[in-house]
């Protein structure tokens, strides 16, 4: 018998096995993640859709992997993209979650099936009070930023382009939004018209999903 085909065949021994780098070293845990990382945004930007988020998640799978006991791992690069995967599922349904009903605490969920005259009439009070907290608090690039990003989802790439902003200030508009809930600094007057428009607007694109109409007075305030 042709004894290269033999060699062929025969099954791999622990002498032929390609040794894992050991990852228990941090230097060596930060070389073997910079080799995968191209491959692990490959891997989050074709589950979330967005370059940005894309590396939001592999910076994570980054911190993940620090606090994991590295001395057990053998196999880096599958844990790595294993990591990769399981994060970019949770963002990509999270935000798909925050489309369909409301993530933010101070948005009120969607009414169920068996909803009431009452509990429309309250869900709508509860959201005329939490935009006329918006338009006290934010200015109206914060606002809609916020908006679109913690009511409805959006990538800050998408908020980015409709802002005209870049990524990084899209973001800070986002985050300044936020210290401004919690702050009772910058309090201004509530014009009664722009009240009513916002909160329509909102209303339809919750009971709708249909958002261009919500993104047309968000940005007639900014501009």
């Amino acid at each position: 018998m042709d004894t290269t085909l033999t060699e062929a065949r025969r099954p791999p021994t622990v002498q032929d096995t390609p040794a894992m780098p050991d990852i228990a070293d941090l230097d060596d845990a930060v070389a073997v993640f910079t080799r995968t990382r191209h491959s692990l945004l490959h891997i989050a930007h074709r589950i979330v859709g967005s370059p940005t988020e894309a590396e939001d998640v592999v910076q994570e799978v980054w911190l993940r992997l620090q606090g994991t006991d590295r001395s057990v791992v053998h196999n880096p690069s599958a844990l790595l993209r294993t990591i990769t995967a399981r994060l970019a599922m949770n963002v990509a349904q999270s935000a798909r979650r925050r489309r369909e009903f409301s993530a933010s605490p101070w948005i009120p969920d969607s009414p169920g099936p068996d909803v009431t005259p009452e509990s429309v009439a309250e869900r709508q009070d509860a959201v005329a009070r939490a935009v006329a907290l918006l338009l006290a608090t934010m200015t109206p690039r914060q606002r809609a930023a916020y908006v679109l990003r913690e009511g409805f989802g959006y990538s800050y790439d998408g908020i980015a382009a409709l802002l005209h902003l870049s990524v990084v200030n899209a973001r800070q508009q986002v985050a300044r939004a936020q210290q401004r809930l919690g702050s009772r600094r910058h309090r201004q007057e509530v014009d009664s018209v722009a009240h009513r428009r916002l909160v329509q607007a909102f209303l339809g694109a919750a009971r709708s999903g249909e958002l261009a109409h919500l993104e047309r007075v968000l940005l007639a305030d900014v501009q």
